[in-house]
């Protein structure tokens, strides 16, 4: 990386052109806290003047596009950073070592106490279902499937037989 006489956004954030998104946010939010002129002991202007470094800093470097324009603008190439793995000249055939993975099969692994408790809870609750569905179905009987019609009253026959009637007369007339 080139020696330059002003310094880079990097050096602002206190960190190496290599750094993470998470790292560059982290580094502004604890530095802009420090600088910040309704917080810090620094005089007003000493303080405006660096925490609006640290604003355009942080503006550039959290944005991928304007990052790497800025990267290629101080001579810093991304490309030399990334590494070839180690087992690169390995056979694909050769046996893959899961352990070494961060993904961890959930089978692999034994249930948390939670989990064990939230499977017990949810025996419960189909427990309980099924024998309050027992329950039901014994106190009722076969109450629970008849159904009761009730006569319908005099005002209800008589429509009913006027409906019938004009319904009659309309058949006849065709």
């Amino acid at each position: 990386m080139p020696q330059r006489s002003e310094p880079t956004y990097y050096s602002l954030l206190e960190l190496h052109p290599s750094a993470s998104v998470i790292e560059i946010r982290h580094a502004y939010r604890e530095l802009s806290k420090r600088f910040h002129p309704d917080t810090t002991d620094l005089p007003a202007a000493i303080a405006t003047a660096k925490f609006q470094q640290l604003n355009e800093a942080y503006a550039t470097l959290s944005s991928p596009e304007r990052r790497l324009s800025y990267d290629l603008k101080i001579g810093y190439s991304r490309f030399g950073v990334i590494q070839a793995p180690a087992d690169l000249n390995h056979p694909v055939a050769k046996f893959y070592d899961w352990s070494k993975s961060a993904y961890l099969d959930a089978s692999d692994r034994p249930l948390s106490q939670g989990e064990i408790f939230a499977l017990f809870i949810m025996g419960l609750t189909i427990l309980g279902c099924l024998l309050l569905a027992i329950a039901i179905g014994l106190t009722r009987g076969d109450a629970a499937f008849k159904t009761q019609l009730t006569p319908p009253t005099p005002v209800v026959q008589e429509q009913i037989y006027h409906f019938s009637q004009t319904n009659n007369s309309l058949e006849i007339k065709k």
